[in-house]
């Protein structure tokens, strides 16, 4: 990856990840990833703001060279996830008199995940700040906008907030800066819905933080950085507020037709009402597209046949996955079929425990539904109907 340039004497020179497909084994990267390291030299001093996945080091250390660094006086870690922290020690081991500056809780996880010796660190509160010489790095706790000791660094003089994960993108570009805005809108909403809709509360807040700085760019570690910074703040303030669409999320597994027989059915209802559905089969969606769906979505309505006495474990996956990400939905329901028996209802209804919504009426079918079942689905795509007019 190139070195690029983007202030006098700030550097973006991380690395860009064309092929990765997954992150912490679990989710879906369409597009790729960057790890996004900067570099800033001051007029006394020099310092890394994060670093890269280990499986890029040479890449950033190629940067470093080519910009004849010789000294690194601090090594900023904003959060303690490997794919930025993990070539600190390389760093380090480069450079032996770098200081990796960061917070107290930062500082334990470092060297519990990276054997990172005490004496290495220069630990910073709150409101801190470094000087460069002519330029200036303010330091901003925002414990759980992801993890625990996450925190953002402010550079004064040039007004730039280098954010780590918080308002980034999966999505691996050679372009620096934003440039196709629907895009990477796209990219964006799929990384909030991922990875930090679960913290939308602790999100509110600092965004309200953040409001109060001079800020001209926006530097995440993933994905392009924004040169116009109400883009993606604007996004976030959609994202995170308690306000609900017109829409209603359908994931679903049918193994013999009888439960996609009812999704199909209830589908139509919800459309002749005006109601936008996204329906998603647990066999072939990407998992990604399920999260990105919840982010602004009313209800839910989660339908499974019975495997067993219990839901198809499909589906016990994605229920676990929607109440783990905590979105703000307003309204659930549970749909299915079963055979002989079994408590599916009431298994998936116990799975929402986080989710503060209202628990909806329930369809059960026995078997193939029959005509007094469709008329359940008529019922239930009313009820849904008027709990959404009242949110208007």
């Amino acid at each position: 990856m190139a070195i690029r340039k983007i202030k006098a004497d700030i550097f973006s020179i991380g690395a860009i990840d064309w092929d990765r497909k997954l992150f912490d084994e679990l989710i879906p990267l369409p597009d790729g990833t960057s790890y996004n390291s900067y570099l800033i030299k001051g007029s006394k001093k020099i310092a890394l703001i994060d670093t890269v996945d280990p499986e890029k080091e040479d890449i950033l250390i190629d940067n470093l060279e080519k910009l004849e660094i010789k000294n690194i006086n601090y090594i900023i870690a904003n959060h303690a996830e490997q794919d930025h922290s993990g070539t600190i020690p390389k760093i380090l081991e480069l450079y032996p008199n770098a200081k990796v500056v960061t917070n107290q809780k930062c500082k334990t996880m470092l060297m519990d995940l990276l054997s990172i010796p005490e004496e290495k660190f220069i630990v910073i509160n709150d409101g801190d700040t470094i000087s460069l010489g002519d330029k200036t790095l303010k330091f901003i706790l925002a414990p759980w906008v992801h993890w625990p000791e996450t925190m953002f660094t402010y550079l004064k003089e040039d007004k730039i907030l280098f954010t780590c994960d918080f308002l980034g993108s999966h999505f691996a570009t050679s372009e620096l800066f934003v440039k196709d805005e629907a895009k990477v809108y796209e990219s964006a909403k799929r990384y909030y819905a991922e990875i930090m809709m679960p913290f939308r509360n602790n999100i509110k807040k600092h965004i309200e933080k953040i409001s109060n700085l001079d800020i001209e760019i926006i530097a995440p570690s993933h994905g392009p950085i924004y040169s116009k910074p109400e883009f993606i703040i604007d996004a976030y303030k959609d994202w995170i507020s308690d306000d609900v669409k017109n829409e209603v999320v359908i994931p679903y597994v049918s193994m013999h037709g009888s439960v996609e027989k009812m999704v199909n059915y209830l589908v139509s209802c919800l459309i002749e009402k005006g109601i936008t559905v996204k329906p998603f089969n647990l066999t072939k969606t990407d998992i990604g597209e399920l999260a990105i769906s919840l982010v602004d979505a009313a209800t839910i309505v989660i339908a499974s046949p019975t495997v067993l006495v219990g839901p198809h474990p499909a589906i016990v996956s994605a229920t676990y996955l929607a109440n783990a990400l905590r979105p703000k939905t307003k309204f659930a329901s549970v749909i299915g079929s079963y055979e002989w028996g079994g408590r599916m209802i009431e298994q998936i209804s116990g799975m929402l425990s986080n989710l503060k919504v209202e628990l909806l009426s329930t369809v059960l079918v026995k078997g193939h539904p029959k005509k007094s079942d469709f008329k359940s689905l008529e019922k239930l795509a009313d009820e849904i109907l008027e709990k959404h007019k009242r949110l208007k």
